[in-house]
């Protein structure tokens, strides 16, 4: 029991770092900074990349159209040679009183690129010079109808080049309610949202779901062709901005949601599998050591716990307890965010060991040669 109960030791010293140290990336209250009507409201331009999305263009394509927004907007929705009719569907979506609608279809994909950023490049292209904002946007996500002016306002009165939101993700099947909370959970802790806010340091992140960019500043950080083979591309363009000296700006969302639903694991497994081992920048070495810090993280402190009360060793019991509740503290205020029972943060370890699972699974499919897979499309080195 007593290398266990230096392990344990040690978990519970890394769980207090984590909640006092780590940016407070457990807490839910970052949301759009505070913002007031621009003396003139700029040209915005909603870019939609989208590709065999006819299932959900009708829940979040007229939310896009029916914008409030009180300048000059319009919608670019980019068919990514889908085979669903999803353009057709687009087109079918126009309305007499929303915002113009442009449905178009890119060049075909070359090397080198990802499909979705080429997309986002000819629905950029198309914008048009007179466009200062484009709100690039999935075509899963529904957004409130003031979605557009309070980015656009929080931008102005910020003085921020990107104002990403996190969408809210669904959590109806049991499957959501496990998975999703814990997946944004894991994305705050690798990138605290507070530090990347920070104009000094050097995270930087956003959410591909919803970010607003200046295209001033867009093009300052070499256009979407600086990004183009990037498989976590929101991450990506985030840098871009902020390195080329461009502020930016993360958080949750309040009505920007996500209506794409994840009915069975398997989905959701491969929403998470296909970029893992590319955020890991492809390294057998990083690869391990986010196994061992998961297994040290969230996996030691439930089976000290237990193993120290079956054993009568109350030292490994107390420390494998302590870091527990710590880890089950910071997770609550996302379950709650996602309007789940408190005692869901007891199943938190248990979430951890599927990504765990899935972080190597990524990792076997990319020396498989398959890489990141994702709607007919593989990019093996990307």
């Amino acid at each position: 029991m007593t290398v266990l109960l230096w392990i344990a030791a040690f978990s519970l010293l890394v769980w207090l770092w984590l909640a006092c140290c780590h940016g407070l990336f457990w807490r839910t209250d970052v949301r759009l900074p505070p913002r007031r009507p621009p003396v003139r409201w700029p040209q915005a331009v909603i870019v939609v990349p989208a590709r065999d999305e006819a299932s959900v263009l009708p829940v979040s394509l007229p939310t896009l159209l029916a914008q409030k927004y009180p300048g000059r907007a319009r919608v670019i929705l980019v068919d990514d040679h889908s085979s669903d009719g999803t353009g057709a569907v687009a087109a079918e979506l126009r309305t007499m009183d929303g915002l113009e609608l442009t449905v178009t279809t890119p060049p075909p994909l070359p090397p080198g690129w990802t499909g979705k950023l080429w997309a986002l490049r000819h629905g950029v292209e198309l914008a048009g010079p007179d466009a200062e904002y484009l709100l690039l946007t999935d075509a899963d996500i529904a957004h409130g109808p003031d979605s557009l002016a309070e980015l656009v306002a929080a931008a102005e009165g910020n003085g921020l080049d990107l104002v990403s939101q996190m969408a809210r993700l669904r959590v109806e099947t049991g499957w959501e309610r496990l998975i999703v909370p814990a997946f944004v959970y894991f994305f705050a802790q690798l990138y605290p949202f507070r530090r990347s806010n920070r104009p000094g340091s050097r995270t930087a992140a956003a959410a591909g779901g919803c970010s607003l960019v200046r295209r001033e500043a867009l093009e300052r950080a070499g256009g979407v062709a600086a990004i183009r083979g990037a498989v976590i591309d929101d991450v990506s363009l985030a840098r871009a901005v902020k390195s080329s000296g461009g502020r930016t700006w993360l958080g949750l969302a309040g009505e920007v949601d996500s209506v794409r639903p994840y009915r069975r694991l398997e989905q959701l497994w491969r929403m998470v599998s296909r970029s893992a081992y590319a955020q890991l920048r492809h390294s057998p070495v990083l690869l391990l050591g986010t196994v061992l810090g998961l297994a040290l993280v969230y996996l030691v402190p439930p089976v000290a716990t237990v193993a120290g009360l079956v054993a009568g060793a109350p030292l490994v019991a107390v420390a494998g307890g302590a870091a527990w509740a710590l880890m089950a503290g910071t997770y609550l205020p996302m379950v709650r965010y996602y309007g789940q029972p408190a005692a869901a943060v007891v199943l938190l370890p248990f979430t951890a060991s599927l990504y765990l699972l899935m972080t190597v699974d990524s990792a076997v499919q990319h020396w498989r040669g398959r890489g990141a897979a994702w709607k007919g499309r593989t990019y093996s080195r990307a």
